[in-house]
């Protein structure tokens, strides 16, 4: 990598503290920040590609992160400009429908040995990048369609993520968590490379639990099956984990598409270690959170369904592996969330008509 990795290089295998790295993260909603503070409280040089009130609030307060550490402070550099220079590593933190127009914006910070990892929800682009089995080189059309994707980053400079972070924002730089921070890291290859070790010992020194894999599609499917029984269904019904996995009307909605898409999994030559039953305790245990999809629905966001919902289907269609429930619980959560978009668009331009309406001006006595 540049600089700061290549001096790493030097460091012997028993230094405990990594050498600081220049890490970008893109993106600073609720993921994005936690990583900026717990990075940049490691000691790294941290720069957030931000916008909006988000932007301002960093530049005027910085980040805060309340979790399990307690209550961190962080005053990155913050710009909606690619303006810090090549970097070591690059957080892409942007959902998956935004990462067309955010991955062309990173192209000033890739050096010759930059790291760029994804971390968003669903089937990735590069899930078939070095795959080595039937479909190896092919494109997930649900999420890169026509390509873009691919051909805006070399995939080799990627390696892929798997995060296990609830949190969730509470105003403008300041973001709460409230279980524990686990990061897997893997090769596309399942190659143990030094640049993966590095990058996972780097996360591991910030107080997030990091784990290297040379099965980084295992864990994937891990939180594919996560995030597609729960997430589709909350926008529907807007529960909370603790609902979705503890009452049992809906228990056993997420247990049905949990089975459906363990199937497709294992088709794709995935080893999932899930015990069905623990799984929704675990999922119970984790408490009255909102699903991410949720909270995009209340703010009339769109919704990441391309990737956590069609593109599973998708995966699905290659092995004619029906999937009824998940088929339905997602084309529901799709007209939910169509719906609410509208409503907040009718929102924006009735208030736009208000302000732009004369006010009547007072008459003279």
């Amino acid at each position: 990598m540049s600089s700061s990795l290549n001096s790493m290089k030097q460091e012997t295998s028993s230094s405990p503290v990594p050498a600081p790295l220049r890490i970008c993260i893109a993106g600073a909603g609720a993921i994005g920040g936690t990583l900026a503070v717990r990075l940049s409280a490691a000691g790294h040089q941290i720069s957030v590609l931000a916008r909006g009130q988000t932007l301002q609030a960093i530049r005027e307060r910085g980040l805060t992160l309340h979790d399990l550490h307690g209550t961190t402070h962080a005053r990155p550099a913050a710009s909606q400009l690619p303006e810090f220079g090549v970097q070591d590593v690059i957080f892409l933190c942007a959902k998956s429908q935004d990462m067309s127009a955010l991955l062309p914006q990173i192209a000033p910070m890739v050096g010759e040995e930059t790291v760029v990892i994804p971390t968003n929800n669903g089937v990735p682009w590069w899930y078939f990048h070095r795959e080595g089995g039937r479909f190896d080189g092919q494109a997930v059309k649900a999420v890169d369609p026509d390509g873009a994707l691919s051909n805006a980053v070399a995939l080799d400079r990627l390696i892929g993520s798997v995060l296990f972070i609830t949190a969730e924002v509470e105003s403008p730089g300041v973001i709460r968590s409230v279980n524990p921070h686990l990061m897997v890291l893997g090769e596309p290859s399942g190659e143990m490379s030094e640049r993966l070790m590095r990058v996972r010992a780097a996360v591991e020194a910030a107080g997030i639990e990091a784990r290297a894999t040379d099965r980084i599609r295992d864990k994937l499917w891990t939180k594919i099956i996560a995030n597609i029984s729960t997430n589709p269904l909350s926008v529907i019904t807007q529960g909370t984990l603790q609902q979705l996995y503890g009452l049992p009307e809906l228990r056993e909605v997420v247990s049905q598409i949990m089975r459906e898409t363990l199937l497709v999994a294992s088709s794709h030559g995935a080893r999932v270690d899930i015990d069905p039953l623990t799984f929704l305790q675990l999922g119970e245990a984790m408490g009255a959170f909102r699903t991410s999809m949720l909270q995009d629905l209340e703010r009339g966001r769109p919704l990441e369904l391309a990737a956590i919902g069609d593109a599973v289907l998708e995966m699905a269609e290659r092995y004619a592996i029906p999937m009824p429930i998940t088929r339905v619980i997602v084309s529901l959560a799709r007209f939910r969330g169509e719906a609410a978009q509208q409503q907040t668009e009718q929102t924006g331009q009735q208030r736009a008509q208000q302000t732009q309406q004369p006010q009547p001006t007072a008459r003279a006595a």
